[in-house]
């Protein structure tokens, strides 16, 4: 594991979450039956994490919509999972616009699907729009 990466134990801790799910569940079932069991998990780690945590979307200082994270670790992680074939742009693009619109910089994509695939995104302030207008009052 790399620790040079931001929030770089938290994600290992993360994955080896997912891993033991997946390794315990398998493939095929539901997405939410695998959000259910990686909060089991991540709560026997003693990890902190919130399910289906309500996220707001701004622009020039309005709300234009909300999303629900799958799960929130700690305030710091935002945890996309699917239960697809395999991970698709699509899917990466979610997870980028998760970060974009919030003051989050990482973000961990988690597929249960026939062959284990997980995706580690982060999105830096140097490298998004701010959520608010700075220069208005």
């Amino acid at each position: 594991m790399n620790t040079n990466y931001l929030h770089s134990d938290l994600t290992g801790q993360i994955i080896k979450a997912y891993y033991n799910v997946y390794n315990a569940l398998g493939f095929g079932f539901l997405e939410k039956v695998y959000e259910n069991a990686m909060m089991i998990e991540l709560r026997k780690k003693g990890i902190e994490a919130d399910q289906q945590k309500l996220l707001k979307v701004y622009y020039d200082e309005e709300e234009v919509g909300h999303y629900f994270a799958d799960i929130l670790v700690e305030n710091k992680v935002v945890v996309e999972l699917k239960a697809a074939e395999s991970l698709s742009p699509d899917h990466e693009a979610q997870l980028v616009n998760y970060l974009r619109a919030t003051d989050l910089e990482v973000g961990l994509l988690l597929n249960f699907g026939k062959k284990v695939e997980h995706l580690r995104r982060v999105l830096t302030k140097d490298y998004k729009p701010p959520r608010r207008n700075p220069n208005r009052s």
